[in-house]
């Protein structure tokens, strides 16, 4: 069979970070849907839907759905005959599937012979980018970086990044790298959205300018808070890790994130779009996001986000400016050091 061929559809492409790979603006993640409240003939639906839409980036994790995700991607990718150069594919390594006490974490046995199972539930002889799930803090820094570039250095992934790591770690690690003349991570995957700002935009601010970091952001829509009027099929709704949330959404922090939705509907239609297109345009906006990982627990969800690439070019400054000033949340600048004043005889 012939392997479909891979068109942009006018999907915008980024540099991941530093590195040469391009990857989509917009890419579809595995959590939660993918191998867990989503299987069979709808997972094909769902990637098929994606890769005609220009989307070839597809992001899951060994422990997502306890090693479903990658069995479910895997085998719709290969029964759709997609062409392996023509795809970005990205998994993460930390919680594996099972509970031993090398089964988790960021130990070169982990590392490696978790990435050897990855592929194997993948069928594939590489990723493109394996993601450390989270710094492991009990595991000495030049070991996890160590590890990685075995794994580069086999060929079972071309680039390696981070995920929910605090800026220093990834200070760390690229200074280790450096010292030993190693692959640094090229990005950080982590949560971005209207309502969580501080990490991306303040504490990795220094890491955008100092290494071009890039970022691969999850949890675009807030678990579905940015849409509107919090649908039963959002994951807000439709997620029982979700469900203990109920009671924030009673809460008058969660009615006033209700009401700050609303607003953000209404400058959402005066550009003929809805609130998740707004959202997802939003985050597009910032020139440190190289890809905004799309979750979709459908086809018809997912051309619904798909919106965004249309809403993107219509998103003016002036737009910007009136949704900064319904969330009033933007984070403050870190600040400059700045030496004590000097006294009368220009002393400290």
């Amino acid at each position: 069979m012939t392997p479909p061929v891979f068109e942009t559809k006018n999907m915008p492409f980024r540099r991941l970070g530093p590195s040469g790979l391009r990857v989509p603006l917009l890419s579809l993640g595995g959590w939660l849907t993918l191998g867990g409240s989503v299987k069979g003939d709808p997972v094909k639906e769902i990637i098929q839907t994606a890769f005609e839409s220009g989307i070839n980036m597809f992001d899951t994790a060994e422990d997502y759905a306890k090693g479903q995700s990658e069995l479910e991607m895997g085998r719709v990718i290969k029964e759709l005959g997609l062409r392996r150069s023509d795809l970005v594919i990205s998994t993460k390594i930390f919680w594996g599937p099972r509970d031993g006490p090398n089964d988790t974490g960021l130990s070169r046995k982990h590392i490696i012979e978790g990435t050897q199972e990855c592929l194997a539930r993948l069928q594939m002889d590489y990723v493109d980018v394996l993601f450390a799930h989270r710094c492991d803090r009990t595991v000495p820094m030049e070991e996890i970086v160590r590890a990685f570039n075995y794994v580069i250095d086999k060929g079972w992934a071309f680039y390696w990044g981070t995920s929910e790591w605090s800026a220093r770690e990834i200070e760390e690690a690229h200074h280790i790298a450096t010292k030993l003349g190693l692959v640094a991570p090229v990005a950080e995957q982590m949560q971005h959205n209207m309502f969580h700002r501080e990490r991306a935009e303040k504490e990795y601010a220094p890491l955008y300018k100092k290494y071009g970091y890039g970022t691969t952001v999850y949890s675009p829509l807030a678990s579905g808070m940015l849409t509107d009027g919090v649908p039963a099929d959002s994951r807000f709704g439709r997620e029982p890790m979700f469900h203990a949330r109920a009671a924030f959404l009673a809460s008058p922090d969660g009615q006033a994130q209700i009401a700050k939705v609303r607003q953000l509907t209404a400058i959402a239609e005066s550009l003929g779009a809805s609130p998740t297109a707004l959202a997802i345009a939003w985050l597009a906006k910032n020139p440190n996001t190289s890809t905004i990982i799309l979750g979709a627990s459908s086809a018809a969800q997912l051309r619904e986000n798909l919106d965004a690439l249309r809403v993107l070019p219509l998103l003016t400054d002036a737009h910007v400016a009136q949704i900064e000033d319904v969330l009033a949340n933007k984070p403050a600048p870190l600040p400059m050091y700045s030496r004590p004043p000097l006294d009368a005889f220009g002393r400290l």
